[in-house]
């Protein structure tokens, strides 16, 4: 598509679709008009994927998932189509900055974390390699949450991505579905009935996701809940208005807020709700796109793979079967059979709590007849493996991991170590009865979007490097690496690296009134606020820089920058805590005039993925610190090495295999391994030997417990200090002095500028592997037996 054929286009959206001219558009007219000549150019092969997948009698993925962290979409249909420069061309000719006219995309509130991006990066490549699939999630009005900070403390409020209409979308009202809640079971004869005594209808919304140079595109369907009947006539017109509108209010509280807070029983009961709600609407719709292909649901597993993203959605199994054996008169048997052939799960945690269970009261009241289903399925596996120990239902709980791990033909980890530490732990009694059950998939990345996308400078180089066409084939990166002795490129890409520096230096200052100096070591946390990825271990080591930068101001100091990003989730207390820490501590950082050309903290508020794209490719330093044996794998830690930061970081997840592949010498490693952590966790002790042993980390303890960050006021991280001198389960004190050591070590290579750029530059060289692409190939071979259709 030529400029000018753009600039036709744009024009026709924003006088018809728009109903603007030119001389009368906002940049906010702009942005919709440009997306919507951008989304044309995207339904065509849209629609063809869908008539070649029909015609091929191709196998379908449908990939279900809490959450899809997709951000802006604009620049990555636009990069992925070949479109940027006639699009940035279009637009500034007819006098509209391009880069105020991008930035009024909002970024969609989808999803919170690593499991919502992991889900949009494999979206892009199962486009990228023309697998047929289909994305099922919810279309949340508010997301997550807005974050703020009131005198250092998170605040939350409503997401309103929503506010203006979503263009990329298509509503569906032909795909729509009533869901049910409640009510009793019945029957006769041998057909069993489920009769909800509640209900909300499904509604479908379509969003084309095209993979790279637009040969292919997938769809992503998201479901709002909205009321089977929108008022109650003869409430309102007696005047009881509230009352005439609750139904509605009822239906669209499942699809308003992602992660409600589940503290409360009302809280439980609408997660179960949510997920559910979702699952059931996604079964439906693809049983009827089965239906009108095929005649015979004993078919199902060859032509549908459904992947299971963690265990929100892992009602699937119970589900599937109701829907095969009550619904479609399959027999229960042959209907578990089919649905366990058909359904995969991918486990993402080994944290106990993170393995959701629903107490069987609730699940009962909720979905009667899925606590019936369940209860069969897990005696029949009982029955069929009697000296097993673990199985779905246990103290009066619905175990959702074990749940999808027994209705699963291949369950999943996310790493080498991950994968293994799941076969040892989390489910290792169930590993020991189906011992090929679980298969490794280690997470990627896309590099439309986290490369050539978020970092064009870098991008130039190493298509300048080694030719066009890794953008498909991350591992060509791999020839950047007989250039890693070559003083030129290292030049170039040191020159990169301080203009990508400088304009995150220049955005600080502009939204955060802070001056960050671009020479000085960028090192940056960005990751969802949990204790087991050890914000804290972070700030009590900055704590303990600044007093020793204080007492040697002329102690020859690298100067650093300490950024951090992320949100906690509203009911965690201690992880909220963290937060308020961090921007206490920043506040008497920033303020120190001995330290402030050596040191500076900053926590950008509202973390999302827009942000990341600007934080991650001025990246020095990439902090990848949880305790070993709890991160399932990151995919952070993949995103700043593909971009040259070095990590410092533990044996956890993905670092692993980043260590293995970028080498030893380009990772900062400290830290206890898996095994170790358990094994110290044996003395009571460990946390109060290790601050012992610790001047450093005495010092900072006492500096936060004595109320210095908090102007005074001892009782705002008392429990937070409490837990470290005492439980410490996730062992920042013993990890202390080993972070510290590694944190000297990380800034001596700074200190010198050219070991620290080939560092940097090995570490975009040894990254290709970690392609999101790479993993897609694997879950299509190993899992889904799928097939490509271009």
């Amino acid at each position: 598509m030529t400029t000018s054929e753009l600039r036709a286009a744009i024009l026709w959206h924003l006088k018809y679709s728009q109903g603007k001219l030119p001389a009368e558009a906002t940049a906010h007219h702009m942005r919709a008009a440009l997306t919507l000549a951008v989304r044309d150019r995207i339904v065509e092969p849209w629609l063809a994927s869908a008539r070649a997948t029909r015609a091929a009698g191709a196998k379908r993925v449908y990939y279900l998932s809490m959450e899809f962290l997709i951000g802006r979409l604009l620049e990555d249909a636009m990069v992925n189509l070949g479109l940027m420069e006639a699009a940035r061309e279009a637009v500034t000719a007819l006098d509209f900055d391009f880069i105020q006219v991008m930035c009024d995309e909002p970024d969609a509130a989808l999803g919170n974390g690593g499991l919502g991006r992991l889900a949009a990066c494999f979206l892009d490549s199962m486009s990228t390699l023309g697998c047929p699939a289909h994305g099922y999630g919810i279309r949340y009005e508010h997301g997550l949450f807005r974050q703020s900070f009131r005198e250092g403390a998170q605040v939350e409020s409503p997401e309103d991505w929503l506010r203006d209409p979503n263009h990329w979308e298509f509503e569906r009202a032909e795909a729509s579905f009533t869901i049910g809640f409640g009510g009793t079971v019945g029957g006769e004869g041998r057909r069993t009935t489920w009769l909800p005594d509640e209900a909300v209808t499904a509604r479908a919304y379509d969003t084309p996701i095209v993979g790279w140079q637009g040969r292919w595109a997938n769809t992503l369907r998201l479901w709002a809940a909205q009321p089977v009947e929108p008022l109650d006539l003869d409430r309102f017109n007696r005047g009881e208005f509230s009352a005439a509108a609750a139904p509605e209010a009822a239906a669209r509280a499942i699809s308003r807020v992602l992660y409600p807070d589940d503290s409360t029983e009302a809280g439980k009961t609408l997660r179960l709700r949510q997920e559910y709600f979702f699952t059931a609407a996604s079964l439906r719709d693809i049983l009827r796109r089965f239906l009108i292909e095929y005649d015979d649901l004993a078919k199902l597993p060859a032509k549908a793979a459904i992947q299971l993203n963690d265990t929100h959605p892992a009602i699937a199994g119970p589900e599937l079967v109701r829907l095969l054996h009550d619904v479609h008169g399959m027999d229960f048997e042959a209907a578990i059979d089919a649905a366990r052939g058909t359904l995969a799960y991918t486990n993402h945690t080994l944290l106990p709590e993170a393995l959701e269970s629903w107490d069987e009261g609730l699940m009962t009241r909720l979905l009667p007849r899925h606590m019936q289903i369940i209860e069969a399925i897990d005696s029949r596996h009982a029955c069929a493996h009697p000296g097993r120990r673990a199985g779905a239902r246990a103290d009066g709980q619905v175990r959702m991991g074990e749940l999808a791990f027994i209705m699963a033909h291949r369950v999943n980890g996310v790493s080498a170590l991950h994968t293994d530490l799941v076969k040892s732990t989390v489910f290792s009694d169930l590993h020991r009865l189906h011992p090929d059950r679980i298969v490794n998939e280690t997470n990627g990345v896309t590099p439309r979007r986290w490369l050539l996308g978020a970092n064009p400078r870098l991008s130039s180089l190493i298509t300048d490097t080694v030719g066009p066409g890794w953008e498909d084939d991350l591992e060509r990166l791999e020839g950047l690496a007989a250039h890693l002795s070559d003083v030129g490129f290292l030049d170039r890409f040191a020159q990169i690296k301080r203009a990508n520096k400088s304009d995150l230096s220049n955005w600080i200052a502009r939204e955060l009134g802070e001056r960050v100096d671009p020479d000085a070591m960028f090192d940056i946390q960005i990751k969802r606020i949990h204790e087991y990825k050890r914000q804290h271990l972070n700030i009590l080591e900055t704590i303990a820089l600044w007093a020793e930068m204080r007492e040697r101001p002329e102690a020859g100091w690298v100067p650093r920058v300490k950024i951090f990003g992320g949100k906690a989730a509203p009911g965690y207390a201690m992880a909220k805590r963290i937060i308020r820490l961090i921007n206490d501590v920043a506040r008497a950082i920033n303020a120190d005039p001995r330290t402030r050309d050596l040191l500076r903290v900053v926590f950008p508020p509202n973390y999302n993925v827009t942000m990341a794209e600007r934080l991650i490719p001025a990246a020095d330093l990439s902090e990848q610190i949880s305790t070993a044996g709890k991160e399932a794998s990151g995919t952070g830690n993949m995103k700043f090495a593909l971009n040259g930061a070095p990590t410092i970081g533990t044996l956890d997840g993905a670092n692993v295999e980043i260590r293995e592949r970028v080498g030893a010498e380009n990772f900062f490693l400290f830290g206890m391994t898996a095994d170790e952590v358990v094994a110290r966790r044996e003395t009571p002790d460990h946390a109060a030997q290790a601050i012992a042993a610790s001047p450093a980390l005495a010092g900072a303890l006492d500096r936060v417990a004595r109320g210095e960050f908090s102007d005074g006021d001892t009782d705002r991280y008392a429990p937070l200090v409490a837990d470290l001198r005492g439980h410490d389960y996730f062992c920042v004190c013993d990890d202390f002095d080993a972070y510290r050591a590694a944190q000297r070590e990380a800034a001596a290579a700074y200190a010198d500028a050219a070991r620290w750029t080939a560092m940097a530059a090995a570490n975009t060289a040894h990254s290709g592997w970690f392609s999101s692409d790479r993993a897609i190939r694997g879950y299509m071979a190993d899992i889904w037996d799928a097939a490509p259709l271009i």
